[in-house]
C-alpha cells in the first residue's frame, strides 16, 4: 500500500479535530468540497473509513480516532520545530492565539498589548473570548487565562493581574427608586442583571463572604447576557443591579455614575494566570508575550 500524502493527513486531521469539514477547510484555506473529495481519496487508497459522516456531525471512526491520536502529535512537534528557527531571527515572530474572558482581557492584555505589538510587528496576537473551560491543547490555543484558583496542576501557571474582588453597582436613578440592599438576600427582592458562562449553563450564583461565612444567592431580573462587559452596561443603562469585578466598576464609582453596595459582604479573588501546556520548546514570541503580560507588584 502507497504511503499517503502528508497534506491528506493534514486535513484529515484538521476534519478529524474540527469535526467539521466547513470549520476545518478554513482552516487550511480551501473548499469543503474540495476537502471532502480529498478525504475520501484517503480512504480509498487506505480501503477504511476514516470519518463518520451524517447531515450535522462529522467524527472520526475507530480506526481515525487511532491515526488521528498517532499523527496529530507528530505535526505539532513539526510546527513547533518550524517555530523554534525563530530564534535565529533577529526579531520574534509567529502568531499566538490566547483565550479568556472578556474582563480577563480588559484587564491584563488590553493595557500591554499595544505596546507589545509596537515593539514586535512580526508578531500576531489573537485573542478568543470565551467564559467556558476551553481545552487549550485540543482547540489549538497556545494559553488561556483564569483565575488561579481554577487552574489545571499539568499546567503552568503564570500570574498576570492582582487579586480583585466583585462589586455589587448601580446607578443612582434606580437607588432613588430602590431601597439599598443590606444583606445579600434582600437581592431578591431587586432587579439584578444575570450572566450566564455557557450556553446550557446555569447563570452565576452571586457569591457572597462576610467574618468566615459564605452564602450564594440567585439573583433574578429582566436581562441576561454571557458578556460581563454587557452586564456592565446594562447597569449603566438602570436596567438593574450587576455583579462585576472592581477594575471595570472602579472608573464609574469614581465618576459617580455608579454606586456600590454590600462592599462588606464582596469576597476577593485569585488574581487572573496565563496558563499552557508544558513544552519542550516554546517559539520566542510566546516567550516574550508571557514576559510583557508578566503581573509585577
Amino acid at each position: 500500500m502507497a504511503l499517503p500524502k502528508i497534506s491528506d493527513l493534514q486535513a484529515f486531521v484538521a476534519v478529524a479535530q474540527n469535526q467539521s469539514f466547513t470549520k476545518a477547510a478554513a482552516r487550511l484555506g480551501v473548499t469543503p468540497s474540495a476537502l471532502s473529495h480529498t478525504l475520501r481519496a484517503l480512504e480509498a487508497r487506505l480501503g477504511i473509513r476514516l470519518l463518520t459522516r451524517t447531515t450535522r456531525n462529522v467524527a472520526p471512526t475507530e480506526a481515525g480516532a487511532r491515526l488521528m491520536q498517532a499523527v496529530a502529535p507528530l505535526f505539532d512537534q513539526i510546527a513547533e520545530e518550524v517555530s523554534a528557527l525563530g530564534e535565529l531571527r533577529d526579531k520574534p515572530s509567529g502568531s499566538i492565539r490566547i483565550t479568556c474572558s472578556d474582563d480577563a482581557a480588559e484587564r491584563c492584555i488590553r493595557p500591554m498589548l499595544a505596546g507589545f505589538l509596537a515593539e514586535y510587528p512580526d508578531i500576531q496576537v489573537e485573542v478568543s473570548i470565551d467564559y467556558g473551560f476551553t481545552n487549550i491543547v485540543t482547540e489549538r490555543f497556545d494559553a488561556g487565562i483564569r483565575l488561579g484558583e481554577s487552574i489545571s496542576k499539568d499546567m503552568i501557571a503564570v500570574r498576570v493581574g492582582p487579586d480583585w474582588r466583585l462589586a455589587v453597582v448601580g446607578t443612582p436613578a434606580y437607588f432613588r427608586r430602590h431601597a439599598a440592599p443590606v444583606l445579600p438576600q434582600d437581592l431578591t427582592q431587586h432587579s439584578c442583571i444575570n450572566i450566564r458562562h455557557s450556553a446550557n449553563g446555569a447563570c452565576y450564583a452571586w457569591e457572597f463572604e462576610k467574618d468566615g461565612r459564605k452564602l450564594t444567592t440567585r439573583v433574578s431580573g429582566q436581562f441576561t447576557a454571557n458578556s460581563i462587559v454587557h452586564v456592565m452596561n446594562a447597569a449603566l443603562d438602570g436596567i438593574g443591579l450587576a455583579y462585576i469585578p472592581d477594575f471595570l466598576a472602579q472608573p464609574y464609582l469614581e465618576s459617580g455614575r455608579l454606586v456600590e453596595v454590600l462592599a462588606d459582604w464582596s469576597p476577593t479573588f485569585d488574581g487572573f494566570h496565563l496558563y499552557y501546556p508544558h513544552r519542550s520548546h516554546a517559539s520566542p514570541a510566546f516567550a516574550k508575550f508571557v514576559e510583557a503580560i508578566r503581573f509585577r507588584d
